[in-house]
């Protein structure tokens, strides 16, 4: 769209975690609701090459895109208030940057010129942006991390350099801060933001508006003070408080001074069709009288955000069915000492490594013995299809990821993965079609007989004791296209027992519940 393309900056003060991805993708959920075409990125200054070996307990979920990448959970957030599916270019980390620049220097190609963060890492940044935003009106930037940041700051350089590139009236430079509450003098503390502004500007970076985070309310007088301080119009900074649900942000920015910012920045004042967040709202504000108690057997329990995919699509289904969710996490490695009898459903997610698999295998099989509708993801359904061969006699069937010396290999590594376990980018990763039986829950779930979902897993179920398991209970009710691969597995003679070795919370949306888990909440529904 050569110069009249628009790029929008949103950087992070004070500490991170304050909410950047959710500002970037509400306002380009905006942007969408006025018929622009948008397209997101995050820029991420880790030295890792992706977020494939990141531990879920320390950065929440790894996201999957339709090609395979390995992403931050941010590209959820994106893809769910975009409804857009991204790709790897939508997802830039400094390792994956410097990797090719040194591979670049090996070869030869900088003809023995000295290799610098400057210019070389910036431009590599800004060429990459450039590349991300091909075929949009509008072209958001998350740059993670906190503006300070040493790891940080080629990323702060390359966005202003960037300005020069395309023009400044081009770019606009949105900075998120957080003000903390004092209990004891019962007062907010701007202190901590005016110097996140500074910061900023001391890097050369001028925010055109400042998006200021606070646990409550905070009065107009903050927004003042944001404003003297840091150089900002007062029209410019926008107070957010904690939303009771993150798809309020889109109307909260469109009802400020922030969307008059967007509409003269982009040359477009068309009124926003903002009805979608609307009804959204209005469904997570209502609380149907059917309250549905889901178990969520989990790993990974310190971080929230380790299985925020699955837990957006459970209440995108709850919302679709017009129930209350009422979602508890159960540790995998207590599940023993939990009453599983009082769920209405129980998810076993995806995860690696052993700790907690044997709580995940009881889970299961408490499903498949009592009839209790049961969703297995990725993870869920190799643990299934033990719990189904011990049920059949095979008494130390397992996994080889598990126990190596196992004389069930139930599931076993998939050929040409030895050796591969602790490596990244290695896995089956991104998109794969799937063959359906018909007649089958699945095949009814999705309508269908064939779907495409996302995977990411190292291990298959290993055909060779599929009448064991068929005699523990289930069935393959899904397959790849060459029949070589279990996709699905499912009870015939329960009400929902199904289990799939992808990772279908990735395509759930907000207003369009994914079908497994809308089948997941029906059956628990109708069971009640």
């Amino acid at each position: 769209m050569g110069e009249k393309q628009k790029y929008i900056f949103v950087t992070g003060g004070v500490l991170s975690g304050v909410g950047k991805g959710i500002t970037a993708a509400s306002i380009g959920a905006v942007l969408q609701a006025k018929g622009m075409t948008v397209s997101i990125q995050k820029c991420d200054p880790y030295l890792n090459v992706d977020a494939g070996l990141l531990n879920p307990a320390e950065h929440g979920e790894c996201y999957v895109t339709r090609d395979g990448a390995e992403t931050d959970l941010d590209l959820g957030h994106y893809e769910r208030f975009l409804d857009i599916e991204l790709t790897q270019k939508n997802a830039t980390l400094s390792g994956q940057l410097l990797s090719n620049l040194i591979a670049d220097e090996r070869a030869g190609k900088f003809e023995g010129k000295t290799v610098q963060l400057i210019p070389h890492l910036t431009r590599a940044i800004q060429d990459a942006i450039q590349v991300a935003s091909e075929g949009s009106d509008v072209h958001i930037v998350e740059v993670g991390g906190t503006v300070g940041d040493y790891e940080g700051l080629s990323f702060v350089e390359a966005i202003r350099e960037f300005a020069q590139r395309v023009g400044r009236e081009n770019c606009l430079y949105v900075h998120v801060v957080y003000v903390p509450f004092i209990g004891t003098s019962k007062e907010f503390k701007t202190k901590p933001a005016q110097n996140a502004l500074n910061d900023l500007r001391g890097f050369g970076i001028v925010p055109d508006a400042v998006v200021v985070r606070t646990d409550d309310p905070a009065p107009e007088n903050v927004a003042r003070k944001i404003s003297l301080f840091g150089g900002v119009s007062e029209d410019a900074v926008l107070l957010m408080p904690n939303a009771d649900t993150v798809y309020e942000v889109p109307l909260t920015i469109a009802a400020s001074g922030l969307n008059g910012l967007l509409e003269r920045f982009t040359h477009n004042d068309t009124p926003a069709d903002l009805s979608k967040w609307q009804r959204l709202v209005a469904q997570q504000a209502a609380r149907p009288a059917q309250d549905l108690k889901v178990a969520l057997i989990a790993k990974y329990m310190d971080n929230e955000d380790t299985y925020l995919s699955v837990t957006e699509a459970l209440k995108s289904a709850a919302w679709a069915e017009d129930v209350s969710l009422t979602l508890q996490w159960v540790d995998a490695t207590q599940v023993d000492d939990y009453d599983l009898s009082k769920f209405d459903a129980i998810v076993v997610p995806g995860g690696f490594g052993g700790r907690g698999i044997e709580g995940k295998i009881a889970a299961a099989r408490f499903a498949l013995d009592n009839n209790v509708p049961y969703l297995g993801l990725c993870l869920g359904l190799q643990l299934a299809v033990i719990a189904a061969a011990r049920k059949a006699g095979l008494d130390d069937a397992n996994s080889t990821e598990f126990n190596p010396e196992t004389s069930h290999n139930v599931v076993y590594i998939m050929d040409g993965q030895e050796g591969k376990e602790s490596t990244g980018g290695t896995l089956r990763l991104g998109d794969y079609t799937a063959n359906l039986v018909p007649g089958s829950k699945v095949a009814e779930a999705y309508s269908s007989e064939t779907t495409t979902e996302r995977h990411r897993h190292r291990y298959e179920v290993n055909q060779a004791f599929l009448d064991d398991v068929k005699n523990g209970g289930l069935i393959v009710s899904g397959w790849s296209p060459d029949g070589k691969l279990v996709e699905y597995v499912e009870a015939p003679d329960s009400t929902y027992f199904v289990a799939t070795q992808a990772h279908p919370e990735f395509k759930s949306r907000p207003d369009r519940a994914h079908p497994l888990f809308r089948g997941l909440i029906k059956a628990a529904k109708l069971d009640k």
